[in-house]
């Protein structure tokens, strides 16, 4: 038996039809100079080889009236179940017919019989590509973790044609020996009882600073959650049905931007955001005269820490007031950051784990009584960054190009944006209920905002 966290249990409990709990990521990979059309193909058949198993990839999720949730181990996974092969047929094989399966194949509810987890091989894209997408039950653990297994599930030369399926490694948290699990539960029931102090102190912390906020003795200490009044076509009651699209710009581009406002990439990131949702807001008619806010996940992990699991909190966070100057939007953006930093250092994680669980369950009951239509929301939109790895990873010779994160849709929220770093670029994976409009001109538009801000920055150090 494996027990599960308080937020992993958060996962099945929100989840349904309408709102999925599982993340994924989308692989745009090259076939190696000189390989078979086949490649794609031969590549799914191999993966069908590797059929030992290991944890998580061999749990299935376990209720019952007599113990409390817990995982289970099972003896033998069927891969036909879990990993799959699909080819696009010429004329329909550019990005927009891959962006339309991958929101296909993100929409339904992993089954909870069967370990949740699923691989999808996709053949026959335009210039020699293949692309994969996986998708994982979001208790397995948080997109910190999965970039991490999904890595680790590659190799750093063309030249290693090693194959080593994510399922098939022994990952950190999981496999242990019943006396190393043994102490960890001792240590994590000793962090539990030492932990409720400091967990009661940091959210009557954060209780202060929310009512400071509230009557203006405070400015951007911390976004006051369920405050915002204008109906915008990023909130809502989730329903049924995904679309997604992507964008992307240039390290080198925001590098340079950077050193000339000293600003990070989160600063440089959100602000291209801002202008963009500000810009697709105007085109639906709504021209917002307060801040956007958007939820941000914060790790909570220690340095070097590589537990399994979720281990985020989730704050809110207010961009830029309205402006037509991205300069000043991203000076505005980094004024936010740095005070919502402040704000989570100087409580304990404890306490940021309970004011995420609070403030989430308050909206999670709100979309299953299905008043999200009629509520404020949580706040605009859903905005995290994960980063990945720095250089080009390959799998079996093949070269990784691209690595995009398709993430779920929080209570509430219609959008969900996650930013992923990979060898020299930027990219924005935005997953969105298929009842938004015009998805992709959102993407457009924020690799447009990067390049007004590029601009901006730019004629300000001209002068």
């Amino acid at each position: 038996m494996h027990k599960l966290s308080l937020l992993d249990l958060g996962f099945f409990v929100a989840e349904s039809q309408a709102s999925p709990k599982h993340v994924g990521g989308l692989l745009i990979c090259k076939r190696p100079a000189k390989s078979s059309p086949a490649f794609a193909k031969t590549l799914y058949q191999d993966y069908l080889t590797f059929t030992d198993v290991k944890a998580p990839f061999n749990r299935v999720i376990q209720f019952s009236l007599r113990s409390m949730p817990h995982w289970k181990t099972i003896d033998k996974v069927d891969l036909s179940e879990h990993v799959f092969y699909h080819k696009l047929r010429p004329g329909h094989n550019d990005r927009p017919s891959l962006y339309k399966l991958v929101s296909q194949l993100h929409t339904p509810v992993l089954d909870r019989s069967r370990p949740l987890w699923e691989v999808h091989v996709i053949d026959g894209l335009e210039d020699g590509q293949f692309a994969m997408y996986h998708k994982m039950h979001h208790a397995y653990a948080d997109g910190i973790t999965m970039a991490r297994w999904t890595a680790d599930n590659m190799t750093e030369s063309a030249d290693d044609l090693t194959i080593t399926p994510v399922w098939t490694q022994r990952l950190s948290g999981y496999g242990e020996s019943r006396k190393k699990h043994n102490q960890a539960m001792m240590q994590t029931l000793w962090k539990e009882v030492s932990g409720t102090t400091l967990r009661f102190m940091g959210v009557a912390r954060l209780a202060t600073m929310l009512f400071l906020e509230s009557v203006n003795l405070t400015k951007n200490a911390i976004a006051l959650p369920f405050v915002s009044s204008a109906k915008t076509p990023l909130t809502g009651q989730v329903t049924t049905g995904r679309q997604f699209t992507t964008a992307g710009v240039s390290m080198k581009r925001i590098d340079r931007v950077r050193e000339r406002t000293r600003s990070t990439l989160n600063h440089i990131a959100l602000t291209c955001l801002d202008g963009a949702l500000r810009r697709y807001l105007s085109d639906q008619g709504v021209e917002l005269k307060r801040p956007i806010t958007i939820q941000m996940p914060v790790n909570l992990r220690q340095e070097g820490e590589k537990t399994a699991g979720n281990k985020v909190g989730i704050v809110l966070v207010e961009l830029s007031t309205p402006t037509d100057d991205p300069y000043v939007r991203l000076r505005n953006i980094g004024f936010s950051l740095r005070n919502v930093r402040t704000m989570v250092d100087s409580v304990a994680p404890e306490s940021i784990e309970s004011y995420t669980l609070i403030t989430g369950l308050i909206a999670q009951i709100a979309e299953m009584l299905g008043l999200s239509n009629t509520l404020p929301p949580w706040g605009n939109t859903f905005v995290s960054n994960v980063p990945g790895p720095r250089h080009h990873l390959f799998i079996k010779g093949a070269r990784m190009e691209e690595m995009h994160p398709v993430s779920l849709l929080p209570p509430s929220n219609l959008l969900n944006i996650t930013l992923f770093s990979y060898a020299g670029e930027l990219f924005f994976g935005l997953i969105a209920s298929d009842e938004l409009p015009n998805l992709q001109r959102l993407g457009a538009y924020v690799q447009e905002a990067f390049t007004d801000l590029e601009k901006a920055v730019t004629d300000a150090h001209a002068v």
